[in-house]
């Protein structure tokens, strides 16, 4: 065995001891890796099952001690299937890879499989400098840490630092490094975070497509009876006439439908059912996963909304920033809450309207709802209700 590989091997040994010290007995240290994939594998991932390319979807155990933990994947076909996790192959370049390699080597298996190691594994990225200020992505943020990308770079790496509750997904941070290292192959680092900003335009993501779904005609909609005050909102949009109508995509990693999973349902699930800390990770994983997963964005504002609405606002307007990035200058076409995957792009839009109204800023929230109403004249949400008020500076009151 060549020298670089028994290095290997006694490193994960190492990784193995960590993920499974307080387990007792190998159902408990199943469970224990388990929640190791799940903490260190951003799902879903690209990986391969016998050589053949796959979607991981999630990995879970069954309580089959001879069969270990298991791995939902979908092919290329759409095809989903249920395999042994130790049948998949993630790239040690890639984050989680190697304990996936330690799982296997648990079992007594290699742990790297042939071609794991091939040539389409990727370099190490060099370490950020640490002479001057770094301007972070954030991913997604935990409890005491936050998954990051190098501005105008594909390198991910973990970053601690205090007040993380400060940030939120979509934002940029300008960080002032302290320390890096590497840990179970993955890249750290800390430092005291000095500002942050949201700049949709520069996070480097590819706009959510439009797809027309024919003209939209006001004549075909109900307007209010003449004299409805209600209905004075709705003359000038009449009057514009015909206007495309269009439909946003909606990214949504670990959807199936074809088995109704649905990752912001069961985050819902998670909160209803008290789990709030499970449900706010569902939902940063999914920003980790996709920072374009408008819901993502808009869920995570409600979580917080009655109790902090300035910590709210920055998902809200993280998630209609980003989708706003398909829009372009001067769109005059139509968003309609009737299709439903521009249900997201409406939602983040709304919640931001309603917490710059909340937080007195009476301008910028009648700006907000005035655009809600051009863009979806059949105002499923209800902004022609609130607008007058808005704009006549009257104070936001709960009324649940």
């Amino acid at each position: 065995m060549k020298k670089r590989d028994r290095a290997g091997l006694a490193y994960l040994d190492e990784l193995i001891e960590e993920i499974a010290v307080d387990a007792n007995g190998e159902d408990e240290q199943l469970w224990a890796f388990l929640q190791a994939l799940e903490d260190n594998v951003p799902v879903p991932c690209e990986a391969t099952v016998i050589g053949e390319p796959v979607q991981v979807m999630k990995f879970g155990y069954d309580g089959n001690e001879r069969r270990g933990l298991t791995a939902t994947c979908r092919r290329a076909d759409g095809a989903k299937h249920v395999v042994a996790a130790s049948e998949v192959v993630i790239p040690l370049s890639m984050q989680g890879g190697r304990y996936l390699a330690a799982y296997r080597q648990w079992m007594g298996m290699a742990p790297f499989p042939h071609g794991a190691r091939g040539k389409t594994r990727r370099q190490p990225a060099a370490a950020p400098h640490l002479d001057g200020p770094l301007e972070l992505v954030v991913l997604s943020v935990k409890q005491k840490a936050a998954r990051c990308r190098l501005l105008g770079s594909d390198r991910t790496f973990t970053f601690r630092a205090g007040r993380l509750w400060e940030v939120a997904p979509g934002e940029i941070a300008v960080v002032r490094p302290a320390k890096q290292w590497t840990y179970a192959g993955n890249p750290y680092l800390s430092g005291v975070i000095e500002s942050t900003r949201l700049d949709a335009r520069a996070l480097g993501l590819v706009p959510l497509r439009l797809e027309e779904r024919g003209p939209w005609d006001p004549a075909e909609h109900y307007w209010g009876e003449p004299g409805d005050p209600i209905g004075k909102w709705a003359k000038p949009i009449a009057a514009r006439g015909k206007r495309p109508m269009f439909e946003m995509e909606q990214v949504l990693p670990g959807a199936d439908p074809g088995n109704f999973s649905d990752p912001i349902i069961e985050s819902n699930d998670s909160k209803d059912s008290g789990d709030r800390a499970g449900a706010y990770k569902m939902l940063m994983d999914l920003c980790q996963a996709d920072l374009r997963c408008l819901d993502a964005h808009a869920h995570l504002g409600n979580l917080v909304f009655h109790g902090r609405p300035r910590d709210a606002i920055r998902h809200y307007e993280a998630g209609f920033r980003i989708g706003e990035l398909s829009l372009g200058e001067g769109f005059d076409g139509v968003l309609p809450w009737g299709c439903i995957d521009n249900r997201p792009f409406l939602r983040c839009m709304h919640g931001f309207g309603i917490c710059l109204w909340r937080l007195r800023r009476f301008e910028e929230a009648a700006r907000i709802f005035d655009r809600m109403l051009w863009l979806n004249p059949t105002d499923n949400q209800g902004a022609r209700f609130v607008i007058g008020q808005v704009r006549a500076k009257a104070a936001w009151v709960d009324d649940r």
